[in-house]
């Protein structure tokens, strides 16, 4: 390949508006559009493509389009179809938010939503979709910690590694499996001041020990074959610019052996917006030259690969970068089977999008999410029989889904929706909110009310960082207001992060967490409302009093002081918490040492549903190293199960822990497992009491 041809294959390019004749909006072709060879002609010559963005094409329009890349390609390379894909594809399967689907704890729902929507995207031709997210969000201000799967690394990197291999399927060559891509790597969910894009202050070994191994499975174990790498500088230096990052730990400690493509932007970003880079040609190898292998719309596609050209010939950009970015590109088509089988069958889109399989996971997943963090005098479940349900609220009759959907898509089953489909018999009434005067009049009618509060799109998503965590616009006035009537009060929260409801905590005596979930979401709601769905979520975020408990995550290291005069620093509600409608015991919690060096630990435990109904419980373990070189947290997730008990069955759960689970990054810059004392924890959140100690020896 000549470095045109090279510099050719390392730049994305648009679609929607460039390459079509009628377009739905700025990033989606209409369905009948027709792809013009012109316009491809005058853009790429015949050079071809790396990659192409923002089209969310027909099966016939990629098809079209890949025809003609290949035919006007030297070498016939196929371009790579790159879309979004984080909770639903184009007007395919609308699935709960992330954060949701991390309330699941279910690493079976997470791999089979990575599949439906890998299946769904495939077959129009995409063959790679920026998810899942795997940010550790410790900062509930940021706008984005809907996408990600909450605050702790072994969580998120259970959920994220499950979610890659649903997507990848047994092999990438396939018509229904795609690369997943993980971002955004790395340490992008804790912004300073929560605020997108901006810096995080940390050093290597907490780099090392959190951020890093929630991304960590889903390369070394999932094999990921594609990085997203984030907008924002760690200590000084950005993503973009990091090979320690993106070349030592990624490709040399990992084995990565996909491509980085660099966020919208995060490239140019070290020229206009860091100022470590003095010309945008000097930006666009630095970033090459640092580990990034495509950019994304960053430059002007002239000004990018110009710069590649040149700076290869100059001598500022060794060969050997540019040929491992191009080796990494064609490595994922290839893997992909686009040599062989560039074209999709376009009669498959229809059989598999928004199919019975794939609907049915979206609702399973969405009745599992539901967290119940209040259930004062048994409120819950509602009875069947009540005649008057008044629905109150800017949330309770739309389905709220998120960012990166559009509430067009799916059945938009809202909250109304859902009791009234379930007690049809009873009068189901609804009322906005936003005249709370009518609300209360609403409310006194009714026999039991029901409060959809929280957030939506334009409060909460990409770019919708807040100063504050409590109830938005009017709506402290309202429930305070609706709560006053006295009679029977039910809130259910719709939202993308932990909001501080210190008044409902203690006024209101049933409270449902939600989060965003998806199209069935009103039905998963009013299911668990009236029994037929026992509440087993539990919340993977930490829901702090106020803003100025900040950093609020529930594995600070033990010398963080979490308490002010005006504030007992104790959390509203932890992480890994929620109620059911049933109960459970933990007893007999027994560590057995695993021979060998790389043995770990097997930890099990007894757990007895010791209420009247049945139910689902996340068993949760929590391992400290009692004393270490360096500080540890005060406790940290090492396992979880979530398990269907019958009333008064019991199981017993055992979880395997491998002995680099255990690691800390020492103060000679190296993991060591450190013999020693270490102190377990078993129960149904990170305040669980029933312990036991182990030791490790060297």
């Amino acid at each position: 390949m000549t470095i045109e041809e090279k510099a050719r294959q390392l730049d994305l390019y648009s679609g929607a508006l460039a390459l079509f004749d009628n377009y739905s909006d700025e990033t989606h072709a209409a369905p009948e559009a027709r792809f013009l060879a012109e316009r491809a002609k005058a853009s790429w010559g015949n050079l071809g493509v790396g990659a192409v963005h923002d089209i969310y094409p027909t099966a016939e329009q990629s098809n079209a389009l890949q025809q003609w890349v290949i035919a006007h390609s030297r070498f016939g390379i196929p371009a790579l179809f790159i879309e979004e894909g984080l909770h639903g594809f184009n007007t395919g399967t609308v699935f709960p938010t992330p954060v949701a689907l991390a309330a699941t704890w279910n690493r079976d729902i997470s791999q089979q939503t990575g599949e439906a929507i890998a299946t769904e995207a495939r077959s129009t031709g995409v063959g790679m979709i920026l998810a899942p997210v795997l940010d550790l969000a410790r900062e509930p201000r940021w706008g984005r910690v809907e996408e990600d799967f909450g605050e702790d690394p072994y969580l998120t990197g259970q959920l994220g590694l499950a979610y890659v291999r649903g997507a990848h399927g047994q092999s990438l060559n396939s018509n229904t499996s795609l690369v997943a891509e993980p971002k955004h790597f790395v340490g992008h969910g804790s912004p300073e001041g929560g605020t997108n894009t901006s810096p995080l202050h940390m050093g290597e070994r907490e780099l090392r020990m959190v951020m890093l191994r929630g991304f960590e499975p889903a390369f070394r174990e999932g094999h990921a074959m594609a990085a997203l790498a984030a907008y924002h500088e760690i200590d000084g230096l950005p993503i973009t610019a990091d090979p320690f990052l993106l070349k030592d730990v990624l490709r040399e400690e990992w084995g990565f052996k996909g491509f980085v493509l660099s966020d919208l932007g995060a490239i140019r970003r070290l020229y206009d917006v860091h100022h470590v880079a003095p010309t945008p040609k000097a930006t666009a190898c630095l970033a090459i030259h640092s580990g990034v292998d495509m950019q994304f719309y960053d430059f002007d596609h002239e000004i990018f690969e110009k710069a590649l050209i040149e700076c290869v010939h100059e001598s500022t950009l060794p060969l050997a970068d540019l040929n491992r970015a191009v080796g990494a590109v064609l490595r994922v088509k290839f893997m992909l089977g686009l040599f062989d089988h560039p074209f999709v069958d376009t009669s498959l889109t229809r059989s598999v999008t928004r199919s019975t399989r794939h609907l049915a996971i979206s609702l399973q997943s969405a009745r599992q999410a539901m967290t119940l963090l209040r259930n004062e005098n048994g409120l819950l479940p509602l009875s069947r029989s009540l005649k008057r349900v008044a629905v109150i609220g800017p949330n309770g009759h739309v389905a709220r889904y998120g960012d990166y959907e559009n509430e067009s898509n799916g059945l938009h089953v809202s909250i109304f929706d859902g009791i009234r489909s379930l007690v049809p018999h009873a009068a189901v009434t609804f009322n906005d909110g936003k005249d709370v005067a009518a609300a209360v009049a609403a409310a006194q009618g009714a026999e039991v009310t029901v409060l959809g509060l929280g957030e939506w799109q334009g409060i909460s998503g990409e770019g919708f960082d807040r100063s504050n965590l409590d109830l938005p616009s009017n709506q402290e006035q309202l429930l305070e207001a609706v709560v006053a009537t006295g009679k029977p009060v039910v809130l259910v929260l719709e939202n993308g992060r932990p909001l501080s409801i210190n008044w409902a905590s203690k006024h209101v005596p049933a409270i449902l967490e939600a989060w965003y979930p998806g199209e069935y979401g009103g039905q998963a709601v009013a299911e668990t409302l009236f029994g037929e769905n026992d509440p087993a979520g539990r919340l993977p975020i930490t829901f702090p009093k106020s803003t100025g408990q900040l950093p609020d995550y529930y594995n600070a290291d033990p010398s963080r002081v979490q308490k002010y005069v005006d504030d007992d620093g104790k959390p509203l509600f932890s992480f890994g918490y929620g109620l059911s409608y049933t109960s459970f015991r933990y007893d007999h919690l027994v560590v057995r040492n695993l021979p060998g060096n790389k043995g770990g630990i097997e930890v099990a435990v007894d757990v007895t549903n010791s209420g009247q109904r049945n139910g689902d419980e996340v068993a949760q373990l929590y391992i400290r190293e009692d004393v270490g070189s360096v500080e540890t947290p005060k406790r940290s997730l090492q396992g979880f199960a979530r398990i269907h008990l019958q009333p008064g069955e019991t199981r017993t759960v055992t979880f395997h822990v491998a002995r680099d689970q255990l690691a800390v990054w020492a103060p000679d810059r190296r993991w060591a497992v450190e013999p020693g004392s270490y102190t377990v924890w078993t129960g149904g959140s990170s305040e669980a009491s029933l312990r036991t100690q182990f030791r490790l020896d060297q």
